[in-house]
């Protein structure tokens, strides 16, 4: 790019900077100099290959989203949460909001995550302990008493039975008073990840597309600001994936979810801007912030030309991120301080638009409230005293992070060439990135990559050419065991006592009338979103609702393979 249309560049990024909100804030260093938000090549300097990098706020969206960065709207910080039932889950809630937390985070427990309720036989044992448990729309109303879901935004980590879970959050903010066409929040729903790496699915692929495009199209109709899909790399990543495998799966997925949008008939430009994403923030800092980058750029030249996308929100990558759990270690867990601390940074400096920072103790248990605050506390001390957020993308131009990223982009490129080409030549129904997803899915593609990346990693820790403090190196330590978060059995026998309790209370003539209605319309073209919310307001549980879908639509077996 020549000089004079990096000049050009720069004054329409004035323009849209001047034009812009600000923070009330200093831009300043810690010794009082003056920064400018943002810097690029010298004046009248050309720059081969600028047009790549450009300037904030401006497609291809390397460097941001916002010409402002975060001197406009610092990232939202949204400490991911649940434990035990819904009530414990509503204090911790409560203690984040009050400590700064800007937003809030749903962790579920494992029946819930797949659809089965607390009193069902495979849930033995299993109630509250890796979140929270949610049953009915009452325990949602609990999950969030004293809390204004029309005011505060609200993620949930799900994907298998999103969809009910969905329904029991709209109902608990109708009773709420809320106004539902204003609510704001992301529900995961990302159901591609689970085949590839995270295995909390319920049904075939094919059901759970059906769902998630009812969801879409309800969603784009009546909740405009709500994203119903959080398309997610994370799981994929902690499965042991490489950083180019993590982002070319999970912008494929995304594409996937495009085309599924597209064959509904909805309009990119409206739909697309629903759809947001979740990446893992692990240890290697400078790939992971080439990783962030790369990802904007390709999303956004993607949408563009294959997808003929034109409005500017369209073309927007916006994630949330969170600091690698499988970073963490038992051994010496008062360093995992440090690395979630470089993690978090990283993400930061690629830009996230939400942020998540995992405790010390969470490689041992659920954190307890003065690890959760440190974690807390982690984000607060990036945000208000490292000036991180004075100037937008710091590292732009940077021959090592410029290369990084480039070469991050080169080999998704490559792996979403592979995918279409598993797919075959013949047309899909939904889209040719959605065929070789599937494909991938049944042959074991994904799976049998991401196993062959985390071997070899593996051998190189075995061997000590990969290091980890505590673990293959320094391993001397004056440390004491962590005092841990226990959840009692205690939390499951009232948990089922409770679900008891609202069963025998409710019209059991309405439950069943309105499940199979539900079931009747999934029989249909129509969008089962209303008649899933009428089981819902009638009380009928998670798992019943679930397993009446089961009945109907089977149970995915992933298959034998060796």
């Amino acid at each position: 790019m020549n000089a004079d249309e990096i000049a050009a560049g720069r004054a329409r990024w004035q323009a849209r900077y001047d034009a812009a909100r600000k923070r009330d804030a200093d831009f300043t260093t810690l010794s009082g100099m003056p920064v400018d938000p943002v810097y690029g090549p010298p004046e009248g300097v050309p720059y081969p290959g600028f047009e790549r990098i450009g300037w904030p706020g401006e497609y291809p969206y390397t460097r941001g989203l916002y010409p402002t960065g975060y001197r406009g709207r610092t990232w939202t910080i949204r400490q991911f949460a649940g434990f035990g039932n819904a009530q414990q889950t509503n204090e911790r809630y409560k203690m984040i909001l009050g400590a700064g937390g800007g937003g809030l985070s749903v962790a579920f427990d494992m029946p819930t995550l797949m659809g089965r309720d607390s009193d069902d036989p495979q849930a033995l044992g299993e109630v509250g302990h890796c979140g929270v448990a949610i049953d009915t729309a009452a325990d949602m109303e609990a999950l969030f008493d004293g809390i204004d879901l029309a005011g505060v935004t609200t993620s949930m980590t799900i994907s298998g039975p999103a969809v009910p879970v969905f329904c029991m959050y709209l109902v608990a903010a109708e009773r709420q008073g809320a106004d539902l066409s204003t609510l704001d929040g992301t529900l995961q729903t990302d159901i591609f990840k689970e085949y590839i790496a995270q295995k909390e699915w319920l049904f075939d692929p094919e059901p759970h597309l059906r769902l998630i495009g009812d969801l879409m199209e309800y969603c784009a109709r009546e909740i405009p600001r709500y994203k119903p899909l959080s398309v997610s790399g994370y799981h994929i990543r902690e499965a042991g994936s490489t950083a180019a495998q993590e982002l070319a799966y999970t912008l494929a997925d995304g594409f996937g979810y495009v085309e599924l949008g597209l064959s509904r008939g909805l309009d990119v430009n409206v739909f697309a801007p629903g759809l947001s994403f979740f990446f893992d923030s692990h240890v290697d800092f400078f790939e992971e912030i080439a990783k962030f980058r790369a990802a904007r750029r390709i999303w956004a030249r993607w949408l563009r030309d294959v997808y003929g996308a034109t409005s500017e929100k369209a073309l927007w990558l916006r994630f949330h991120t969170q600091t690698a759990g499988v970073s963490l270690t038992a051994q010496q867990p008062v360093n995992n301080v440090v690395r979630t601390a470089v993690e978090a940074l990283a993400a930061v400096l690629g830009g996230t638009n939400s942020l998540h920072t995992n405790a010390l103790d969470e490689t041992l248990a659920l954190p307890t409230d003065e690890s959760a605050e440190i974690a807390l506390r982690t984000q607060q001390v990036l945000m208000e005293e490292t000036g991180v957020t004075n100037v937008a993308d710091p590292l732009g131009g940077s021959w090592y992070v410029e290369a990084l990223t480039d070469k991050i982009e080169a080999e998704a490129e490559e792996i979403f060439a592979r995918i279409r080409q598993l797919g075959g030549e013949g047309p899909h129904q939904i889209g040719p990135m959605t065929s070789g997803i599937l494909r991938g899915i049944e042959d074991g593609w994904f799976t049998g990559h991401i196993a062959e990346s985390a071997f070899v990693y593996q051998q190189a820790l075995e061997k000590g050419d990969k290091r980890i403090v505590g673990v293959n190196c320094h391993t001397g330590t004056v440390a004491k065991d962590l005092e841990i978060l226990r959840i009692s059995h205690e939390v499951e026998l009232e948990q089922r006592r409770v679900l008891a309790e609202r069963k025998a209370g409710r019209d059991e003539a309405a439950v069943k009338a309105a499940i199979e209605r539900m079931v009747a319309v999934g029989r249909t073209d129509g969008n089962m979103i209303p008649a899933m919310l009428d089981a819902v307001r009638a009380e009928a549980t998670l798992g019943e609702i679930c397993d009446a879908l089961r009945a109907e639509w089977g149970v995915y077996r992933e298959p034998a393979r060796f």
